[in-house]
């Protein structure tokens, strides 16, 4: 028997029974679906995730510790000469830039209603080091920073809080920090961790709330490049170690974090979520390789003559087993395309859709990869659920299948 008719008789049986073969395809149609929508998904939602947070991957958070230092005194106070001396080129040269912060809490007030506040004062570089956005009004310039004018722009939960989610009422309004007045020329975007931030000026904060005339709470390291961010980190901790005379790492009076490890971690996870999602849908393409076997069960049980007639004028073992193959084969296939079609489909949906609704989320990817494993896999189904149903028909004596009824 040729390919070209085997593959004319399978396209026959499964034109006879379309209901039955729509049916038994349908797993293998939902699992092949499932598994390139999950995977353009996943990488959309990891290229979101990176394209938001990318300019924090060569971030490094200095901060005091607090309380007392293991086997020491009190901690060492972060100050401006410390942000001087980690903008030395000499001696730290993978180091682009470091901005200053100074932190404290503050009650903020505004028509009877009070929010408590965390009071950031910087400088105008805070927003791109820190990749916050502002969704309303202006960031203050460097002439605020020289007059340490007396303005202040507000995180979300403060505008929730004060403003009933209305960012841009809360633009030109004064409200009042601790005992001073200041003016909202601005409202910042959620990031996720400092929501409840009031920023401010650096010299604005130390003159009229968090004192401290070169304190700091805070420094942002930021490294020239994201494969700088290790020699940044090493760099960073040898000169304020040395400037807080640190001898011993577990005596060290701050802490030097770089958050492209955490963002590593999450990139790690996103990568596991996402294989595990695709492993639970290829469960339906498993589901739909049992339903073709038991259907190709069924289809040899029904032909049980056929075969019998077949094999008394002749028909080698090889062709018949070859015929219910090539049956099962295409079965799955079919399947396997319906499932590329709709799965190329809501992929590509969801690309128009979702930067609309979510633009936050990442845009979903059609993964040719996807495409083809999904299509490879379906015509293994199909060879395999056929295996044992070729095996018995290509088996039955002439005889016995010609007097089964």
């Amino acid at each position: 028997m040729h390919f070209r008719e085997a593959l004319t008789i399978a396209a026959r049986s499964m034109r006879a029974n379309r209901l039955r073969s729509a049916l038994t395809t349908l797993g293998i149609v939902i699992g092949v679906t499932a598994v390139i929508v999950l995977v353009g998904f996943g990488q959309g939602m990891k290229a979101g995730f990176n394209k938001s947070f990318g300019e924090l991957a060569t971030a490094i958070i200095v901060t005091k510790v607090e309380g007392s230092v293991p086997g020491g005194g009190a901690p060492r106070d972060l100050r401006d000469s410390d942000v001087t001396a980690l903008m030395n080129k000499k001696v730290a040269p993978d180091i682009a830039t470091v901005t200053p912060v100074a932190n404290g809490k503050e009650l903020v007030e505004y028509r009877a209603k009070t929010f408590r506040a965390s009071v950031a004062g910087s400088t105008t570089g805070y927003l791109k080091v820190n990749n916050r956005e502002i969704t309303a009004g202006k960031m203050f310039d460097e002439e605020d920073e020289r007059l340490n004018s007396k303005v202040v722009l507000l995180g979300p939960k403060p505008v929730k809080d004060l403003y009933g989610d209305d960012a841009a009422s809360a633009v030109g309004t004064n409200v009042r920090i601790g005992r001073i007045t200041f003016k909202v020329i601005g409202t910042l975007k959620s990031d996720g961790n400092s929501d409840d931030v009031a920023l401010m000026p650096l010299g604005t904060a130390r003159a009229y709330l968090v004192g401290g005339a070169d304190k700091l709470g805070t420094l942002v390291v930021k490294a020239a490049s994201v494969n700088q961010v290790n020699p940044a980190l090493e760099q960073t901790t040898e000169i304020l170690s040395e400037r807080h005379h640190i001898r011993e790492e577990s005596k060290r009076d701050f802490e030097a974090t770089a958050l492209q490890n955490q963002l590593d971690q999450i990139n790690q996870f996103l990568t596991f979520l996402t294989l595990f999602i695709i492993a639970v849908a290829a469960i339906s393409l498993l589901v739909g390789g049992i339903g073709v076997a038991n259907i190709m069960l069924v289809s040899v049980t029904e032909r049980t003559r056929e075969i019998g007639i077949r094999k008394a004028i002749g028909a080698r073992r090889s062709a018949i087993m070859k015929q219910f193959l090539i049956e099962s084969t295409v079965l799955a296939g079919v399947g396997g395309l319906f499932g590329i079609v709709f799965g190329v489909g809501i992929t590509l949906t969801g690309a128009y859709v979702l930067p609309k609704v979510a633009p936050d989320f990442g845009t979903p990817e059609v993964s040719v990869v996807s495409i083809v494993v999904a299509i490879g896999v379906s015509l293994i189904i199909g060879l395999v659920a056929g295996g044992y149903p070729a095996m018995r028909a290509s088996r039955l004596q002439p005889i016995e299948a010609l007097r089964f009824q």
